[in-house]
């Protein structure tokens, strides 16, 4: 039986924070999370991996050309290349609620 996961997105992550240190004003936080998210997407789009220990890693996933067909029109066309951010939680993360 798989597990349930939790949902925890930018908002939850704020309010996390500024439960946990209540020196700092919501708007700070806010920027911070901003900051370090950018950073990481600027990172993985050059191709390099980021890695947080005790939370997961960041990498830079490439998806093969692929024909796809309309569905309404049934036109068939090509997609190219594309690339992806991939998240991989680490072991430590997925058994915190154990």
């Amino acid at each position: 039986m798989k597990k349930q996961v939790q949902n925890f997105n930018k908002s939850d992550l704020a309010i996390y924070l500024s439960r946990k240190f209540s020196s700092l004003n919501d708007e700070a936080i806010i920027e911070g999370i901003d900051l370090i998210l950018q950073e990481i997407i600027n990172t993985v789009a050059l191709d390099n991996r980021v890695e947080i220990r005790g939370f997961g890693s960041f990498s830079k996933k490439t998806i093969r050309p692929r024909k796809y067909i309309n569905p309404k029109t049934k036109e068939e066309s090509y997609l190219g290349e594309t690339s992806i951010m991939h998240f991989k939680a680490s072991k430590k993360l997925l058994h915190a609620h154990d």
